[in-house]
């Protein structure tokens, strides 16, 4: 059986976390809701400003603010399913009676932990013969 070793504390490992809670977060119905009750009072405090400048410029410079942080944890996110994907792929080819039921919950894996268990699959292909590397990788490895 494959492990990935625990991923040590790191920047990136804190990165991960932080975009995994996040994206959760903002995947909600009420996180949604509160975006439109933000706008919504946005909007209603506009004739008390007098749809001033600056007025208008509180919901651009929060918005372009918001939306550059989301692109760097939408892009997490994406790169970690990926390379999520894949590993469940591999281990489906290679489906047999110890497949590694571990690899269902892989999205919550830090990008570490993947690479390692991509590295041991690698290393399992590696050291395969000919025959089994055309076949997928024998049962038990």
């Amino acid at each position: 059986m494959i492990d990935a070793p625990p991923a040590p504390r790191s920047l990136s490992g804190a990165f991960a976390r932080a975009a995994l809670w996040t994206s959760q977060q903002m995947g909600r119905a009420s996180t949604f809701a509160l975006a439109c009750v933000s706008i919504a009072l946005w909007a209603a405090t506009g004739p008390y400003f007098r749809y001033s400048d600056t007025w208008q410029l509180v919901i651009n410079t929060g918005t372009t603010i918001v939306t550059f942080l989301m692109v760097f944890l939408i892009q997490n996110t994406q790169n970690r399913d990926m390379a999520a994907l894949h590993l469940k792929l591999g281990e489906l080819i290679r489906v047999n009676q110890d497949a590694r039921n571990r690899l269902l919950d892989i999205e919550g894996m830090t990008e570490e932990e993947l690479d390692r268990l991509k590295g041991a699959f690698s290393n399992l292909a590696a050291n395969c013969g000919d025959e089994t590397t055309r076949q997928g990788l024998p049962a038990g490895q």
